[in-house]
């Protein structure tokens, strides 16, 4: 597998960086929008996220007493679903490469009673053993990853033999879509941006990710090459998101 080197570039939006210049970057944009980054999530996709959430954890056949890694897991919402799903028998770690991501995901969970752990870790080093998790689930976090190749490897790396691998993350919707989808993604998401979070540069990051993160046949093809088998994906909302699945065997 091709791996990246730090002398080389990477995507920032639409700008090359270096790898370690998108991470410092990355870091800030969540540092900023922690705060209110469940609120803007729902303004945004006028709370279909919670539904293609659920439909997440509904397609990973995750069941009671399994072992759940969701990786960059922000503010806990995947984490809490797999959380009920795999009752008090099973186990879900929530981890971020983001201080103020986890800490509002834990604070979360506090406020509700749950006790789960959190990690502060990075995608492409995780550390756990391999072969320990029956899923790994990572939700709109790919993108931001500076190496995702590693971060494939990563996620392969720590399940079990018939481990189930999802990603949920914006994808290429509908070509007769497009028009449409880039004037609100342009206008409308930087706009709300500074009205709700104070930051408009931060959700212009995010239109512009979205549009150089891999489309659904080429995530498809770097999971394969990461040694995921029998890989599909779900389009939610016209290819607005897209959820990939990958196994172990």
């Amino acid at each position: 597998m091709r791996t990246q080197t730090l002398s080389e570039k990477t995507h920032f939006g639409f700008e090359h960086v270096a790898p370690e210049e998108k991470a410092r970057r990355v870091r800030g944009v969540f540092e900023s929008v922690a705060g209110k980054y469940d609120l803007m999530n729902d303004l945004m996709s006028a709370g279909l996220h919670r539904a293609w959430k659920r439909f997440t954890v509904e397609t990973s056949g995750v069941r009671a007493g399994a072992r759940v890694l969701d990786v960059a897991g922000g503010t806990a919402d995947l984490a809490r679903l797999f959380a009920d799903r795999v009752g008090s028998t099973g186990s879900v770690v929530l981890t971020d490469i983001n201080g103020a991501m986890l800490a509002a995901g834990r604070d979360r969970l506090l406020n509700e009673g749950r006790i789960m752990p959190t990690v502060q870790c990075n995608a492409e080093a995780l550390p756990f053993p391999a072969r320990h998790f029956d899923c790994v689930c990572i939700g709109f976090g790919l993108r931001n990853v500076t190496n995702k190749d590693a971060a494939l490897a990563e996620m392969r790396r720590v399940l079990r033999p018939g481990g189930v691998a999802l990603i949920l993350e914006f994808s290429r919707v509908w070509p007769a879509l497009q028009p449409a989808y880039d004037w609100y993604s342009f206008n409308i998401l930087p706009r709300l941006g500074k009205a709700v979070a104070g930051d408009e540069a931060s959700y212009r990051y995010l239109a512009e990710s979205i549009r150089v993160h891999p489309d659904q046949p080429t995530l498809k093809a770097m999971m394969e090459q990461a040694g995921f088998e029998r890989v599909d994906w779900f389009n939610l909302a016209a290819g607005v998101v897209a959820l990939h699945r990958g196994r172990v065997f």
